[in-house]
């Protein structure tokens, strides 16, 4: 039976990090997962974590200068020194409250070096991270939401792990990002199984609740199931109004 995690960045995002931690338990979610948490401190996240017994599965990078915009720093090479010290954060703060994984961020790019940086800010993010046992994610993000990010499909995503060769650098494969790029997104899990760290979704194409769109989310979860993936996948949806009002799908899960 599959189970979920609820991303924090997304849902019940009106509410402050510690509430919505509370939120989650509470609506029945089995972990959790954030963006940027870094405005909280560390130690009220464990404790909120502690107090629901739930996990922090991963958070983000961060993003820089959303009004350039950046979303992101560890592939712009004029923002090397900021993207070795938003690494060096995030592993520290995860560390502190335990989560499984970090989120490197690419950032948008059209840089003739950009990939070299990349693969460099990489090798050093699963270096630093190994000793915590964290794992480092990288996440293909559609054109469409996010144009000139560097990291567009995860055949590039795939080679980039291939060859830098870490064993804590994996895929974060989510579901809405794979399906807008490259379509048929089951076929796409069993290719990439082996290298895939973490499952993300949300309706295609709109962002919405998994019981929307085009794709049917709920026999996805279920070939998941079948093939004993036991992790908890990460509700990564856009709710239109409160959050508990959209969460029909996961009381029939």
């Amino acid at each position: 039976m599959a189970r979920f995690s609820a991303n924090l960045g997304f849902l019940w995002a009106d509410l402050p990090l510690i509430e919505a931690i509370h939120a989650a338990k509470a609506a029945g979610f089995d972990a959790v997962e954030c963006h940027w948490p870094y405005d909280v401190p560390a130690r009220s996240v464990a404790r909120a974590l502690d107090e629901t017994g739930l996990q922090m599965l991963g958070l983000n990078t961060y993003a820089g200068d959303l009004s350039k915009p950046e979303f992101g720093l560890t592939a712009l090479p004029e923002r090397r020194v900021d993207a070795l010290a938003a690494i060096d954060q995030a592993i520290a703060y995860g560390a502190e409250i335990g989560v499984q994984s970090v989120h490197v961020m690419a950032g948008i790019t059209d840089a003739e070096n950009a990939h070299d940086v990349f693969m460099d800010n990489l090798k050093y993010a699963c270096m630093m991270a190994v000793n915590h046992n964290i794992d480092i994610l990288i996440e293909p993000l559609n054109r469409h939401d996010v144009p000139g990010y560097f990291l567009t499909d995860t055949t590039q995503a795939a080679e980039i792990i291939t060859d830098i060769a870490a064993s804590n650098l994996k895929l974060m494969f989510d579901c809405y990002h794979v399906g807008l790029t490259e379509g048929d997104i089951a076929n796409r899990f069993h290719d990439l199984r082996h290298l895939i760290g973490h499952v993300q979704f949300a309706s295609i194409p709109d962002r919405g609740p998994p019981d929307g769109g085009e794709i049917d989310l709920s026999s996805f979860f279920a070939m998941l199931d079948d093939v004993g993936w036991i992790k908890p996948l990460g509700a990564e949806y856009k709710p239109v109004g409160p959050t508990d009002a959209s969460l029909d799908w996961l009381a029939k899960s």
